[in-house]
């Protein structure tokens, strides 16, 4: 059995999640639900970033004990995520045992290879990155994404030999051209490592919180060694290994590494695509087959923040619109891998036109026609097929979730269409035979749609296939019988039920 690994970032507790973390999430569910389907054993993980400065910080501000503050935030991120019906195969958090473990054995495989040692470092670090900036990339002293002045910093740290893998991340870029993704960040990774990259700080003196430097003959050579803490990047980069039993499942660990899949925000890209690269080669380590950046994301054209208090719970607009219609509106409004605003305006205009008249009245009208001209029972099979099926997996097969519902939207398309230029109220009248043919050709169509939007929208998907009357034995098929013309049973009974996606007068 083929296995899909896909990962998401592990996202910092000193917030709850806002719609921009859903929408990250959201895309590693459809991909896993759709590998699922395709008989792929997966593993879909996410989690919390716990060692983090900024999650003290927050501890503090809300004048709690920082481990009760971190378990209790942590606990709001895995709520928010089952609320909204993720299908997430583990959650990792920072702070388990099964982390810690992974990260002292990832750090004695490093050392090992000769790629730290102790070195003294001097410049500008950003607190909302939790990472050094270079002095040409701040503007007016200010860091270039979180617009905030920059710290200068002096210390004696440990640092790991980034610059000795130079050479060969370039080469595994230019040999992989799949292995970063969407082109304009494989670019901008490209020419980071060959003009801008330098050895990184993989620790911290005096951190009261975070993973202990593990005690080598190497750290443990000054006194003053013995308390530092691993650099949180370094730390928070081998989730995607612990999450997977480094360290401690040996067994599991061969058979699900590589990731096939690691998401993250282009703000992240250097950790990923430079720093966590080298860091495995370092260890002896493969290389994930995919790192893919999406773009930044805006709510009605202001980036997301607290000040400005445009911060949406995807939980509360959930419970507004449907999981499902959130699920919709951010896939096909927002092109994967380039930056995304989001619009209540545009929401409500999808929901309209797009889920409640093409899709939701489709359903509605097939329903009632079969119900009125062969007493709500499937006629008998007539020749047809789906044309869309390969651009559908195709687009899922790279990452191109919006064209994925492009393909699903021309069949829906095309059945609105076939209804109208087909007329079946004066067939009822003219030829039966024609009638029947046209109604089990919509009522087949209905069922490819429901398969094709299992992964991308489940709950309307279940609904589609229970109203023609399916039950569990059509989920056992094989993907591929589900794709075959004439699935559907002939003198079946359909249940037309509830609209799905009902006019809200709020729209």
């Amino acid at each position: 059995m083929n296995k899909f690994y896909i990962t998401t970032p592990i996202y910092y507790v000193n917030d709850k999640p806002h719609i921009g973390h859903a929408y990250t999430t959201i895309v590693a569910d459809v991909l896993a639900r759709y590998w699922r389907l395709r008989g792929s054993e997966v593993i879909f993980l996410t989690g919390t970033d716990e060692n983090s400065q900024k999650n003290v910080e927050a501890a503090e501000k809300a004048g709690e004990e920082v481990k009760s503050y971190i378990d209790r935030m942590s606990a709001v991120w895995q709520e928010t995520w089952d609320s909204l019906g993720l299908t997430n195969d583990d959650f990792i958090r920072t702070t388990e045992d099964r982390h810690h473990k992974a990260v002292e054995e990832f750090w004695k495989r490093v050392e090992k290879s000769g790629d730290i040692y102790l070195g003294k470092y001097e410049g500008w670090y950003c607190v909302g990155c939790e990472a050094f900036v270079i002095e040409s990339e701040l503007n007016n002293g200010n860091c270039p994404i979180h617009k905030k002045p920059a710290e200068r910093y002096e210390q004696e740290n440990f640092f790991f030999k980034l610059t000795k893998y130079r050479e060969a991340l370039l080469k595994y870029i230019e040999e992989n051209p799949y292995f970063i993704q969407p082109v304009a960040r494989r670019n901008e990774i490209t020419n980071y490592i060959k003009d801008f990259m330098q050895d990184v700080s993989i620790s911290r003196q005096s951190t009261k919180w975070g993973i202990p430097v593990p005690a080598t003959e190497l750290t443990t050579k000054d006194d003053k060694n013995k308390t530092q803490a691993i650099y949180v990047w370094f730390d928070a980069l081998i989730n995607y290994l612990s999450g997977v039993g480094f360290g401690t499942d040996e067994k599991k660990f061969e058979k699900f590494w590589p990731a096939d899949l690691h998401l993250v925000g282009k703000d992240i890209i250097k950790f990923h695509c430079a720093l966590w690269p080298a860091m495995l080669m370092s260890a002896k380590l493969e290389l994930p087959k995919h790192v893919f950046a999406h773009g930044f994301f805006t709510i009605n054209g202001d980036k997301i923040s607290k000040s400005l208090g445009n911060a949406i719970d995807p939980v509360e607009l959930a419970n507004e619109y449907g999981i499902d219609a959130i699920r919709y509106y951010l896939l096909k409004d927002i092109h994967f891998g380039e930056d995304g605003d989001f619009s209540n305006e545009r929401l409500k205009a999808r929901y309209e036109n797009e889920l409640a008249n093409d899709l939701g009245n489709l359903l509605h009208r097939v329903l009632s026609m079969t119900e009125k001209y062969t007493e709500g029972k499937i006629p008998a099979k007539s020749n047809g097929e789906i044309k869309t099926w390969n651009d559908y997996d195709q687009a899922l097969e790279e990452f191109r979730l919006h064209d994925s519902l492009e393909a699903v939207w021309s069949v829906i398309r095309d059945a609105n269409k076939l209804i109208e230029q087909s007329k079946p109220w004066e067939l009822a009248k003219t030829d039966l035979k024609k009638l029947n043919e046209i109604l089990y050709n919509l009522l087949e169509t209905l069922r490819h749609v429901g398969w094709m939007l299992l992964p991308i929208m489940p709950e309307t998907a279940q609904k589609i296939l229970n109203s023609l009357g399916l039950d569990e034995a059509e989920l056992k098929k094989t993907y591929e019988q589900a794709k075959e013309w004439g699935g559907l049973p002939e003198n079946g009974i359909i249940m037309k039920g509830e609209p799905l996606f009902p006019k809200k007068g709020s729209l």
